[in-house]
């Protein structure tokens, strides 16, 4: 059986990653497998341990590391961990399945280097920082503190989309999808 493929999506928080990566698989065109992000953050309402994250513990996360668990991990946020567990990986990859990772552009960045031609990286990036913050704005889910932390990150994550394989910018989400889900196909298609 064929080693299962790998991609990485990457954004700057509020650019519409988890938007497109689920538009993408209700679609079903594509036939890919979402990678559980863990996290040490508390749950947002709605949001389901094992389905939106694994969420650990800050012990648990440490205990993790420790353990070299991770493919990748990064503190995004002082105290505020994610990371994208190996054996989940490696698992649905040894069943020939497509991973697709949601995950930070450190990590992607890692990921990318780690699994080679096996991984096909994308960085979805927002037509401008002033949209950025408008769309964080519009959410209303966080502090305007919790914003300009955001915003500024961001500035910073940008400076990463020339080392991905490919820049999708989400000015029109249709578009962004619809680029995104091309960008996948053409790679598992090879």
């Amino acid at each position: 059986m064929d080693q299962g493929k790998i991609i990485i999506i990457s954004a700057p928080s509020g650019c519409g990653k988890s938007t497109i990566i689920n538009a993408i698989m209700e679609r079903g065109n594509v036939d890919m497998h979402f990678s559980v992000s863990a996290t040490n953050r508390a749950p947002r309402q709605g949001e389901v341990n094992g389905v939106n994250y694994h969420f650990l513990s800050d012990q648990q996360f440490r205990d993790a590391i420790a353990r070299d668990a991770f493919i990748e991990y990064e503190e995004v946020y002082p105290g505020r961990f994610y990371g994208t567990l190996k054996e989940e990986v490696e698992h649905r990859c040894r069943m020939g399945q497509t991973v697709v990772l949601d995950i930070d552009v450190k990590g992607g960045v890692r990921v990318k280097e780690m699994y080679g031609d096996r991984a096909r990286s994308i960085f979805i990036q927002p037509p401008s920082v002033d949209e950025l913050r408008r769309r964080l704005e519009s959410r209303a889910t966080d502090s305007a503190e919790a914003i300009d932390q955001r915003v500024s990150k961001a500035e910073f994550e940008l400076s990463y989309a020339p080392m991905y394989d490919a820049c999708v910018t989400n000015d029109d989400l249709a578009s962004a999808i619809a680029d995104t889900e091309r960008e996948i196909k053409e790679f598992i298609g090879k």
